[in-house]
């Protein structure tokens, strides 16, 4: 971390960090492109804009399934210069998806794992949760939450791509490559791009645009959008304590020691605190992020013998955004530029890495020549319905936060006043709805038993060997992963072997406690770890996408499953 002089934060009203001391990153090298070599346009299938946390993402899954791409970053480096740690709280499924990867590992042993929340008002604890305990979480190998600085994690992906690059040369990362200009036509999209060494052209078949909230994309692609933007002010210290407060997420609605403003309290990695302070509307930004304010503060909450170093400060505000459509032509959407939410529950990044790991199978099934183009549309599908709800979800904690004067205050404050005596109040306090996977209900490649995420479970491969339903992902290897439970008969098999040659499915039976093995390819779940993540009855079978994502349930081995296999790829109309 940097020792450098504190810097005076320059105030924005988008949800971007500001300028404060910052954290030492890692530089990356600008490596001269074959245009400017030789003065050629070349075509390429993919070129992704943006090299933060969801373009990255986006590269290392299509290298994972062994598709080519180019990476444009306007930068030499990870994170935001100066723009201390941004997003830190990664869900259980980010970390199911990081697990594919192979960064999980680095990634559990820097960060810090948390499940347990508690929330107060004044000296009262009003509402908690311990995430483990819950159904939607405690079946995963991955933990409900890892708090971790995002650069920490951007990083990770890059030494992974460069790892896989090393095996065969897949992703182009081109640092310190700014788009200046944009067209598209029946054929192909074709960029301009900005670099030290001069600028070149490169066409695309697809433009995937990871660029950020403030994109030019939007322009160039006439894009419209709802957007609202939000008139409450917060003040970021990012410490590093002697003595260290419990590694559970704090928040206070009103805090006594914040002049009865929200506060946020969380670890992250190398013992870094992220405390965010809630501040008056019409705060002075400067003010309130110099280091003898923030110092003043932190003694407010933590007493006048607090010991501690501040690693960075800085005040932000925020907007909500959502397109109304995340495919135009060519160019897809996704994070920041698909939507901007409020920072209530770990819904922004995360998102951006869900829209990456959905557009990225899908990519690898039309250019591998598993599905047609036709699949691609499914993106703005399922990953527009996604945040739209991810935008309304954090607007309301953003209205009950600061709750607006009328009958939606005096709403709040009947809340908080029985959520301290009445057990039967405190669901109804709102300091963000932790983020958990989407349901796609308007997917049109999902059957209405479909379009649940399936958590990372385990189940034993035999007696003695564990295995996890990636890895059977992995091992399905782009294609669709069929799991039948339960005992079949000679016609099944016969059936599900015409099956696998004619579609690109791999079949595994799941051997149940009452049930043998019948085929080479088969896992054995006695515990029930699958059958109860899939939602699986006996003598079910469940087909799961390459993004842990259920495409369809039902029984038997007949037209219904071939359909679902059809509509999983989108050959059915």
């Amino acid at each position: 971390m940097s020792n450098n002089p504190y810097r005076a934060p320059i105030f924005t009203n988008g949800y971007e960090h500001t300028q404060g001391w910052g954290y030492e990153l890692p530089q990356y090298p600008f490596i001269e492109p074959p245009e400017l070599k030789t003065g050629a346009t070349h075509r390429y299938d993919i070129v992704i804009v943006g090299g933060g946390i969801t373009g990255l993402t986006l590269a290392c899954s299509l290298a994972n399934w062994g598709v080519n791409a180019v990476l444009l970053d306007e930068d030499n480096t990870v994170g935001v210069k100066g723009a201390s740690s941004r997003g830190i709280c990664y869900t259980q499924k980010s970390l199911e998806i990081f697990k594919r990867l192979g960064i999980y590992e680095s990634i559990n042993d820097k960060g810090i794992q948390w499940s347990v929340g508690r929330t107060f008002a004044g000296h009262d604890e009003v509402f908690s949760f311990d995430l483990r305990q819950q159904s939607l979480f405690n079946l995963s190998e991955q933990p409900p939450f890892i708090n971790i600085q995002q650069f920490y994690i951007e990083g990770y992906l890059v030494e992974r791509i460069i790892a896989i690059n090393e095996k065969k040369p897949l992703i182009d990362l081109r640092w310190m490559s700014r788009v200046i200009n944009f067209s598209q036509s029946t054929e192909y999209a074709e960029l301009e791009v900005q670099t030290p060494k001069g600028n070149y052209k490169l066409q695309a078949t697809h433009v995937v645009d990871s660029t950020g909230s403030h994109t030019p994309f939007h322009d160039w692609c006439n894009m419209s959008m709802d957007s609202k933007r939000g008139d409450d002010r917060w003040c970021i210290a990012d410490v590093k304590f002697k003595d260290t407060p419990p590694t559970e997420r704090h928040t206070w609605i009103e805090a006594p020691f914040n002049e009865n403003r929200a506060v946020w309290q969380h670890l992250m990695g190398d013992a870094v605190w992220r405390i965010d302070y809630q501040m008056a509307p019409d705060a002075d930004p400067a003010y309130v992020s110099r280091e003898d304010v923030v110092r003043e503060r932190l003694k407010r909450q933590f007493g006048d013998n607090l010991s501690c170093e501040i690693v960075w400060v800085g005040p932000y505000a925020y907007k909500s955004q959502c397109l109304h459509q995340l495919q135009k032509e060519r160019v897809y959407f996704m994070g920041d530029t698909a939507k901007v939410v409020s920072p209530f529950g770990a819904r922004g990044g995360n998102t951006g890495i869900a829209d990456a790991d959905n557009l990225a199978w899908k990519l690898a099934a039309v250019f591998k020549g598993k599905a047609p183009a036709q699949l691609l549309k499914s993106y703005n599908d399922e990953r527009l319905e996604a945040a739209q709800q991810n935008v309304m979800i954090t607007r309301r904690t953003a209205r009950f936060l600061r709750a607006p004067q009328g009958i939606e205050k005096l709403m709040r404050s009947a809340v908080i006043g029985l959520a301290k005596k009445y057990a039967f109040a405190r669901v109804l306090i709102n300091t963000g709805r932790m983020a958990v996977a989407n349901r796609y209900t308007r997917s049109r490649i999902c059957t209405s038993t479909g379009g649940v995420s399936v958590q990372n479970v385990s189940f034993k491969w035999h007696a003695s060997h564990n295995g996890q339903l990636n890895d059977l992902i992995r091992w399905a290897d782009g294609n669709l992963l069929l799991l039948l439970l339960g005992s079949l008969s000679k016609r099944d098999i016969q059936k599900l072997q015409q099956l696998s040659q004619q579609w690109p499915a791999r079949v595994v039976q799941v051997i149940t406690p009452n049930a043998y093995a019948q085929a080479i390819e088969h896992v054995i779940d006695h515990q029930g770890h699958l059958k109860t993540a899939c939602n699986l009855q006996d003598h079910q079978w469940a087909l799961i996408r390459p993004d842990n994502y259920l495409a369809a349930l039902g029984s038997g081995v007949d037209t219904n499953l071939t359909l679902g296999i059809q509509r999983a790829l989108a050959y059915s109309p």
